[in-house]
C-alpha cells in the first residue's frame, strides 16, 4: 500500500544496473509531481556522467508503465513521477476491503516490555506523570495492534527509606483511620503529615529508621501495614488511569519491591563476572564509556556502603528478569530525558553482564517537560506541581461546556460523554502531537480549538463523516468502483494510502507526532474534499466512490486516534 516504497522498488533495479552498485532512489513527495527522485544528482560525480543522462537511462530501464501516468526528467536530473489514477484507485479499493487498513501484522512478533507511568506509593500523581503515561500507553497500543506480545510494566515506587516514616504515621493514626484517609484520594496530605513529623520529632525519626529495618527484614506486622499503603495507593492510581482512559490495570503494577529477592543474585553475578569494584565502601560497576565532566569514570552503585541496594540494582534486576524470565527482546523505558545518562549506564552494565545481548535491546523513550504559559515548568498558583486529576477534570469541564455551547441539543449524559472524550483527547493529543524530545506549553485555548492540529479538529472530522451516513441512512459499499476525477479526491486518496507507511515509521522510533501529523493532514485533505466534492448529491457511481472515500477516512481516523488513546464520538 506504500506508494513511495512501490516506486522505490521499481526504480532501485534500474539505478543499480546503471550505477553497477545498489543505489537508494531517494523517492519523496514533490510539489512538481506526485513523487520525485534526486538520486541521479548524487551519482553524477561517482560515475563521471551528467545527471540528466543518468536519470534518462534509469527511466528507460525502470518498469513504471502500470504505476505511473507520467515519468520525466526535470531540471538538472530530477525524476518526476506522476502516479496513474487507475493505480491509485486500485490501492484505495484494496484498502476499503482490508480490515487492517493496509497495515500488516509484524512479520516477526516480539515480546516487548513497556515500562511507563511509575508513580510513587502514598503520593498523588502530578502533571509530571502525564507524558510517561500517555506516551507509554500509545506505544503499548501500537505494538499490540501490530501483533507483538506487550507486557505493560508500571514500576511503582513502593519501597525504600521513606516507608519507615509512612508506616509509623499510619501506626499513629490507626490502621482504620489511615485507610479511611487514604481512600479519600488525598495521598499528598498523608505524605506531608508524615514528613512534617519526621522533620520535627527525633523520636519519630528513630522509630521510622527501626521500621525500615523491620520492613526490609520481613516483619509481618510491618508488611501488613505496608500492603495497606500500597493497596490504597493502587486504587487511587487506577481511578486516575480510568479518567485518563489508558490501558494500565492492576495486573500491570510491578513495584520496586517485586525485585527485592533478586537483588542479592544480581550483585553475586556481577561479582562473579569480575564487574564489581569497591568505591568509597560501595560496590559499583563502571560501565564502559561512562565518564563525568572531569573525565573520570562514573560508577553505577549497585550496593551502598551501608549494605542497602540503590536504584541501579533494581533496574539491573528488572533487565535481567525481563530478558531472562519473560523472554523480552525489546525493552522500552518511557522516562524523562534527565534520566538518559542513568539508563545508558544501566544498559551498558546489563550488556557487560550478558543480560542484554542481541537480539534483546533496551531503548530510553525520553521526553521533555510540560510548561506553563510563562514558559516555565507548569505549577499551581501555590507554586506546587499541578495534580494530574485536577488537570484532567479541568480539561473535561472545559470541553463539556464547549460541547453544550456548540450543540445545545445534546442531552446531559451525551454532553458529559462528549466532554470527556474531547477533553481527555485534547490533553493526550497536545502531548503526542509534540516532538517528545522537546518541551511544550500547555495552552487550553489551542488544545481545545476546532481548528488546527488538535484532537477536537480530528474528532470533528470523524463525526462529520459519520453524520453523512447517519443523515442519508446509507452504508458505503467497499466493492464500489473508485473514481478520482477531481484533484481533491486524488489528494485524499494519496493521504489514505500513506497510513501503513506512517505506522511502520512510528513503530521504529516511537515518534508519535508523526502519526498525529499524518492524521491532521488526512483530516485537512478530507475537509477540502468535502467542501469541493458533493457526496450525497453526486450521481450513482461517483456517489458510491465518494462514500467509500468518506468511510475509509473515518476508519483511518478512528484507528489512528485509537492508537493514540483518543476516543472518536459519533456526534460533537
Amino acid at each position: 500500500m506504500d506508494l513511495e516504497k512501490m516506486l522505490t522498488d521499481r526504480l532501485a533495479p534500474a539505478f543499480e544496473t546503471v550505477a553497477g552498485v545498489p543505489v537508494d532512489p531517494v523517492v519523496r513527495r514533490s510539489q512538481r509531481a506526485d513523487f520525485q527522485s534526486d538520486a541521479a544528482l548524487a551519482l553524477a560525480r561517482r560515475l563521471g556522467r551528467p545527471p540528466r543522462a543518468i536519470a534518462t537511462e534509469v527511466l528507460e530501464r525502470a518498469e513504471l508503465a502500470d504505476l505511473c501516468a507520467a515519468a520525466e526528467v526535470s531540471g538538472p536530473g530530477f525524476l518526476n513521477l506522476t502516479v496513474a489514477d487507475s493505480a491509485l484507485a486500485g490501492l484505495v479499493s484494496a484498502l476499503a476491503t482490508d480490515p487492517r487498513l493496509g497495515v500488516p501484522p509484524a512479520p516477526e512478533p516480539e515480546t516487548v516490555v513497556v515500562d511507563y507511568s511509575g508513580p510513587n506509593v502514598a503520593k498523588e500523581m502530578h502533571v509530571g506523570h502525564l507524558r510517561s503515561t500517555v506516551i507509554g500507553d500509545a506505544a503499548a497500543r501500537l505494538l499490540e495492534w501490530l501483533g507483538h506480545r506487550v507486557i505493560r510494566a508500571n514500576h511503582l515506587g513502593d519501597w525504600g527509606t521513606p516507608f519507615g516514616m509512612l508506616i509509623e504515621h499510619l501506626v499513629d493514626l490507626g490502621e482504620a483511620e489511615a485507610a479511611q484517609e487514604l481512600s479519600m484520594g488525598d495521598l499528598n496530605a498523608f505524605y506531608k503529615a508524615a514528613r512534617a513529623k519526621f522533620d520535627a520529632d527525633e523520636a519519630f525519626q528513630e522509630r521510622s529508621r527501626r521500621r525500615v529495618v523491620a520492613l526490609q527484614g520481613g516483619d509481618e506486622a510491618t508488611l501488613r501495614r505496608w500492603r495497606l499503603l500500597v493497596e490504597q495507593s493502587e486504587r487511587y492510581f487506577l481511578n486516575v488511569y480510568d479518567l485518563l482512559d489508558v490501558t494500565l490495570t492492576e495486573r500491570d503494577f510491578h513495584g520496586e519491591s517485586s525485585y527485592n529477592d533478586l537483588l542479592a543474585a544480581v550483585v553475586d553475578d556481577l561479582d562473579r563476572l569480575g564487574l564489581l569494584r569497591q568505591s568509597d565502601g560501595a560496590a559499583c560497576v563502571f560501565p564502559p564509556g561512562s565518564v563525568g565532566r572531569d573525565g573520570e569514570p562514573l560508577p553505577l552503585i549497585v550496593r551502598k556502603s551501608d549494605g542497602g541496594y540503590g536504584y541501579p540494582a533494581t533496574d539491573l534486576a528488572a533487565v535481567r528478569h525481563r530478558t531472562g524470565t519473560l523472554g523480552a527482546t525489546r525493552l522500552l523505558y518511557v522516562v524523562g530525558l534527565p534520566q538518559r545518562r542513568h539508563f545508558e549506564m544501566v544498559y551498558a552494565a546489563a550488556a557487560q553482564a550478558g543480560w542484554l545481548i542481541p537480539p534483546a535491546r533496551a531503548e530510553h523513550v525520553g521526553f521533555g517537560s510540560i510548561l506553563g504559559p510563562d514558559g516555565r515548568m507548569l505549577r499551581s498558583r501555590a507554586g506546587e506541581s499541578v495534580k494530574l486529576v485536577a488537570l484532567l477534570e479541568e480539561a473535561v469541564a472545559r470541553a463539556t461546556a464547549l460541547a453544550r455551547e456548540r450543540n445545545p441539543e445534546l442531552g446531559e449524559a451525551e454532553a458529559a460523554e462528549v466532554g470527556r472524550a474531547v477533553g481527555i483527547g485534547a490533553v493526550k493529543y497536545a502531548d503526542l502531537s509534540s516532538d517528545r524530545h522537546k518541551d511544550y506549553v500547555l495552552d487550553w485555548e489551542r488544545m481545545l480549538s476546532l481548528d488546527g492540529n488538535t484532537a477536537p479538529y480530528l474528532q470533528y472530522a470523524y463525526s462529520r463523516i459519520r453524520s453523512i451516513f447517519r443523515r442519508a441512512g446509507l452504508h458505503a459499499r467497499p466493492d464500489a468502483g473508485i473514481s478520482l476525477a477531481e484533484p481533491a479526491e486524488r489528494a485524499l486518496a494519496f493521504e489514505l494510502v500513506g497510513f501503513g507507511a506512517v505506522v511502520t515509521e512510528v513503530e521504529r522510533g516511537l515518534e508519535f507526532h508523526h502519526l498525529a501529523g499524518y492524521l491532521h493532514r488526512l483530516a485537512v485533505a478530507f475537509n477540502a474534499f468535502y467542501e469541493r466534492c458533493p457526496v450525497l448529491r453526486a450521481d450513482g457511481p461517483v456517489r458510491g466512490s465518494r462514500l467509500v472515500l468518506c468511510d475509509l477516512t473515518a476508519r483511518v481516523l478512528r484507528q489512528g486516534l485509537h492508537l493514540l488513546g483518543i476516543r472518536t464520538p459519533e456526534r460533537l
